[in-house]
């Protein structure tokens, strides 16, 4: 255990780790979130969860379970979503089951006020230009609230 940032043992993410950087020079940064990585579907899922201590962070793990456990159904109401913000019409079921297909979950942001944001990449690169991502904002009540462009 490393007495400086404390390690979280999950019993469904395994260990969770306050998330650092190291920088070229050798100079170490301390985020002010845990990390963690796991398996959903077959997929590889990011996870950074909102906290400076293990308290502050574990208490965010209920929500990242019920919301890994949700992603099944989620994940198309999430990209659905993303294809809707960003159409001038009503988007045809063609355009919504390819934005399925190629939008790829890459992160689970799990913030302290209850919100979750679902971070996607672009596979195809078809969708959005390098370097930006749609991100999908849910609501501490799990309903979608906003969808925007990150980069």
């Amino acid at each position: 255990m490393n007495d400086e940032h404390p390690i979280i043992e999950d019993a469904e993410l395994g260990t969770v780790v306050r998330a650092t950087t190291e920088l070229a020079d050798g100079t170490v940064l301390t985020h002010d979130w845990y990390a963690a990585g796991t398996v959903v579907s077959g997929a590889p899922l990011d996870l950074m969860i909102e906290g400076t201590t293990t308290d502050e962070a574990s208490a965010l793990l209920p929500r990242v379970h019920q919301t890994i456990a949700a992603l099944p159904v989620l994940r198309r109401l999430a990209t659905d979503a993303v294809v809707a913000a960003f159409s001038t019409r009503t988007p045809e079921q063609h355009e919504l089951d390819d934005a399925a297909t190629d939008l790829t979950l890459e992160t689970l942001e799990a913030s302290a006020d209850g919100t979750v944001v679902l971070h996607f990449i672009d596979s195809c690169g078809e969708h959005f230009p390098e370097g930006y991502w749609p991100a999908v904002h849910l609501g501490a009540d799990g309903q979608i609230t906003q969808v925007t462009v990150e980069s």
